[in-house]
């Protein structure tokens, strides 16, 4: 007799509490894409986001483990954000979606707020 697979959903609700929120995605997008970023320079990448909302992005997905954060004791105080192991690991996921969400012919998109790189 053949065990059937049971696919659990429930880690899958953790996540989503990540990725859903506005910013998140196209945070780890951009982090990826240049695999280290200063705030200033992710802020001009995501149009349109403020500084809180990026600051609050940036710490969840800190407390989250899918990005790190490196101080520079320099002259003035420099920050670079990269992505951890496990946010490579998301960042090679998102590909896919932003290749499936690229070739729908419906897809409605007014503004585009970051360039994505898809490969």
């Amino acid at each position: 007799m053949k065990k059937e697979s049971i696919v659990l959903f429930c880690p899958l609700q953790g996540v989503i509490d990540i990725i859903s929120k506005k910013w998140s995605l196209l945070a780890i997008n951009e982090i990826g894409n240049h695999k280290n970023i200063r705030f200033n320079e992710l802020k001009r990448e995501l149009k349109g986001i403020t500084a809180k909302s990026l600051t609050n992005t940036l710490n969840e997905l800190q407390s989250n483990r899918l990005i790190s954060r490196k101080d520079f004791a320099e002259k003035l105080l420099r920050t670079e954000y990269s992505l951890t192991d496990e946010g490579t690991k998301l960042y090679h996921l998102i590909i896919p979606l932003l290749q499936w969400a690229a070739s729908r012919k419906n897809a409605v998109v007014t503004e585009c707020s970051c360039k994505a790189k898809i490969k």
